[in-house]
């Protein structure tokens, strides 16, 4: 029998728990209400794209799911394979698997592509080797000596990437992966996105880039006023042009 709290996180097409849920959350910068009652389950090994229009509070739901920083979450709750991430901090949400790549990405400045890499893995849980991510991300190998900011905007996005998969994680966060990259990258950060799902890792995708997102999305949450107004297939919202003109303008 699930605890009250577990009952939050059933799936309306489903019986059991999902894998992540977020039950109606509302947050806060400052005396700004940002994010007014977002409720959104995900599966295990699933990628949801979490769509709007700019101001919709995409980036701010992202932001209460890792716990990091502002905004404030006042009320809800944010359950991870039945852990409560409301009642965590930053670290914690970390420990247990949840990883933010900020749509700044956050390199940090005077390391090494390997310097930023192996910071990731100071502290338990580790994951991906070295050897590994190198694989997956030739072109980081050829640049593993190089400081880590003085990479093109496509490389930094690879290694923002590369930095949270050194991690166990369970739950990937990406917040506008394709800004301000040309085409031909946004290609290759497409591909790095769907050997991604096919590993099975759990993904949350804000993107501007509505139809990219789709295309690799199972499912798809879409925000507006900092409420959810659609939640179904990514097929449908591709198929739905009066709902994408509506809530995403294209």
């Amino acid at each position: 029998m699930p605890s009250e709290a577990e009952k939050h996180t059933i799936h309306a097409t489903g019986t059991d728990p999902a894998f992540f849920s977020c039950w109606d959350i509302h947050a806060y910068y400052g005396e700004s209400y940002i994010v007014q009652g977002v409720s959104f389950d995900v599966r295990e090994g699933e990628i949801v794209a979490l769509l709007g229009r700019n101001g919709a509070g995409k980036t701010s739901t992202l932001r209460t799911i890792a716990q990091v920083g502002s905004p404030e979450l006042k009320k809800g709750e944010v359950w991870l394979n039945h852990k409560p991430l409301h009642k965590m901090k930053a670290h914690e949400a970390s420990q247990l698997g949840v990883a933010l790549v900020p749509e700044d990405r956050r390199i940090i400045s005077g390391l090494t592509v390997e310097e930023n890499l192996e910071l990731a893995q100071i502290a338990e849980p580790i994951g991906w080797s070295l050897e590994r991510i190198y694989q997956q991300f030739p072109r980081l190998a050829e640049r593993r000596k190089q400081e880590g900011v003085t990479l093109s905007g496509g490389e930094q996005q690879m290694l923002a990437v590369a930095r949270a998969l050194a991690r166990d994680i369970k739950l990937l966060l990406l917040d506008e992966p394709y800004e301000g990259l040309a085409p031909v990258i946004v290609h290759e950060i497409e591909k790095i996105v769907q050997n991604i799902k096919e590993l099975g890792i759990t993904t949350i995708i804000v993107e501007q880039n509505a139809v990219a997102a789709l295309n690799l999305a199972d499912r798809a949450v879409i925000l507006d006023m900092g409420q959810v107004v659609f939640d179904g297939s990514a097929e449908e919202v591709l198929e739905n042009a009066e709902l994408r003109q509506q809530y995403l303008a294209i």
